[in-house]
């Protein structure tokens, strides 16, 4: 009877740990916006999911309960692991966006270890509760629970597949997590992999005889340069520098405000219509830049030993003909060694697609500039997470008005280094005359300019629209298409979106517009209206459909003034 107890204890007192989310659960479904009948469902699915885990500790058969206590136990600590680092529910599409990224849970661990721990510690509570061998002779109720514990969770299951993975906000971890796991495995095996096309656009009159280059820089809030706000800080792209020319597009939106769908749709194309399909099925940018025979090359400076990142594979990468990464280099350089690399690249006379991903400025942004560009004061302390690229949640976002005063101003210093003295670096030693570079960034930032209790940058589940804000920018040699280029920046200026950039890297190949037109859009060069949205519901999954939000500019934050102190060296 006393292991029975026991085993009662743990598992409520695992269910306890999750009592912030319950709360919060209620205090949304408790506005007049909501009727009564909301709360009382959500109350009858969480008691009968808390009967399900009771039942499932008490059922007989050791292999099947165990099991059921892994399955349960590893639910909650990625449900819960999730909820505890971005302080907000996890929905279905971020569950599969995390999964997409597993590749990355070992960093994740090492520099989120307190949370993480913290969530182990609780699906531990919950393994030994239902694990433990209860006591041969149960209660009746306990026996009933065991009966039902399974169906509960399949009936789960079936009512977030219909609700498209949505509904589980609230409800113990271990259960959302296990139907998450589940309706995730249902679509492995339901949907085929099926063979991707190989490029059917018309073929070239003739190869490009230049380079052609997409550099997707990492969490740069197109505000917070100088080329589009006067408050912005240096980015090098200001000027007019003697060997090349650079049309500014303004502030663009990204595809979604994540990493993995904007560099995903970056690679493979779509439209707000039909980019699922692109990714799963269609060419690849590495396709047709062999096509138009180019040679390709990928910078990675944000990963090392050959991992994969952003959802690219083994099929993907056998188009790649030159794959760098830079793992003897620190962190904090990655970026100037990337600009070296690509100006040695761009002066090799070969014509090539070269696509790079920069460190640029993830979070955490304590180390990710040297001292000599320290110009924006106070910030954040510095010397703990030298050696971290990204997935890092620092102490000091914890939403207080303070700390993001600091972090905005660490994030200034950054982007001095990473932006500006980049092309500092690559104007300096790259010649221009035979090559186009488009500038971006994979998604915004929303750095908490008004004060409020966030605790998080981009990839929120209700996003800020300043998470999907990016810099967008052409650079090319002095004599090549000026007066197109200039008038198409002054006619998108503040108006276009990564929904661009791939059928304008298709032109630039030598591919025919009116060809590529009704399958990827308009280019850059188009006076299309772009519908200036960005995908809230990226990974819209079980028929649930992709949620568009609207940036409206005038509601753009912009840098505040008084953040900082300015040091004399500042530019």
């Amino acid at each position: 009877m006393m292991r029975n107890i026991w085993k009662l204890l743990l598992i409520l007192l695992s269910l306890l740990l999750g009592g912030w989310e319950v709360v919060r659960r209620i205090e949304m479904l408790s506005t007049p916006e909501v009727q009564l009948t909301g709360l009382v469902a959500y109350a009858v699915l969480f008691i009968t999911c808390l009967i399900s885990a009771i039942g499932a500790a008490f059922i007989v058969r050791p292999s099947l309960r165990w099991l059921l206590a892994i399955l349960l136990a590893s639910g909650s600590w990625l449900v819960d692991g999730y909820q505890w680092v971005v302080g907000d529910f996890m929905a279905y599409d971020a569950f599969v966006t995390m999964m997409q990224s597993a590749g990355d849970l070992g960093s994740a661990f090492q520099q989120q270890w307190p949370v993480m721990l913290l969530a182990a510690t609780k699906a531990g509570l919950l393994l030994v509760g239902v694990g433990l061998r209860p006591m041969e002779q149960g209660h009746w109720l306990t026996r009933l629970s065991a009966l039902i514990s399974l169906p509960v969770i399949l009936a789960l299951t079936v009512l977030l597949f219909f609700r498209g993975g949505e509904g589980g906000s609230g409800l113990p971890s271990s259960h959302s997590g296990l139907s998450f796991t589940l309706l995730q495995g249902y679509e492995l095996v339901v949907t085929s992999d099926a063979e991707r096309e190989t490029v059917a656009l018309p073929p070239l009159t003739a190869a490009p005889k230049r380079d052609i280059v997409l550099i997707i820089d990492e969490s740069i809030a197109g505000a917070y340069l100088d080329i589009n706000d006067e408050h912005g800080v240096y980015s090098g792209l200001a000027g007019s520098p003697k060997l090349a020319s650079i049309h500014n597009f303004g502030l663009a939106v990204s595809i979604t405000h994540c990493s993995v769908g904007s560099n995903l749709s970056m690679r493979f194309g779509g439209t707000r219509e039909n980019y699922q399909e692109a990714a799963r099925t269609m060419p690849s940018i590495w396709a047709y830049a062999a096509e138009a025979g180019l040679q390709t090359v990928y910078l990675d400076a944000q990963r090392t030993g050959r991992a994969y990142q952003n959802q690219m594979d083994d099929e993907e990468r056998q188009l790649i003909g030159q794959w760098v990464q830079f793992a003897d280099v620190p962190v904090v350089d990655r970026d100037q060694a990337v600009a070296l690399q690509l100006a040695e690249l761009l002066n090799d006379d070969q014509p090539q697609f070269i696509l790079v991903n920069k460190v640029g400025a993830h979070f955490p942004v304590n180390d990710k500039y040297p001292d000599s560009h320290k110009w924006f004061t106070p910030a954040l302390p510095r010397g703990s997470f030298a050696d971290v690229t990204d997935m890092a949640v620092p102490d000091e976002l914890d939403g207080a008005a303070g700390n993001w005063r600091l972090y905005r101003n660490s994030y200034r210093n950054t982007l001095t280094w990473s932006v500006g003295k980049f092309f500092d670096r690559l104007f300096a030693g790259a010649q221009l005359s035979n090559a186009t570079i488009i500038y971006t960034s994979d998604h915004g930032q929303h750095l908490h300019e008004n004060p409020d209790n966030g605790t998080a940058t981009h990839c929120t589940p209700n996003p800020a629209i300043e998470e999907a804000v990016v810099p967008l920018v052409v650079i090319n040699g002095p004599d090549a298409e000026q007066t197109t280029w200039r008038t198409a920046a002054e006619a998108g200026h503040d108006r276009m979106s990564h929904y661009r950039i791939f059928p304008t890297l298709l032109s630039l190949m030598g591919f025919q517009q009116s060809d590529i037109l009704p399958v990827y859009g308009p280019d850059l060069l188009s006076g299309e209206a772009d519908p200036f949205t960005f995908n809230v519901r990226y990974n819209a999954r079980l028929g649930s459909s992709p949620v568009w939000k609207h940036v409206p500019l005038e509601n753009v934050a912009r840098p505040p003034v008084g953040d900082y102190q300015k040091n004399q060296t500042d530019r």
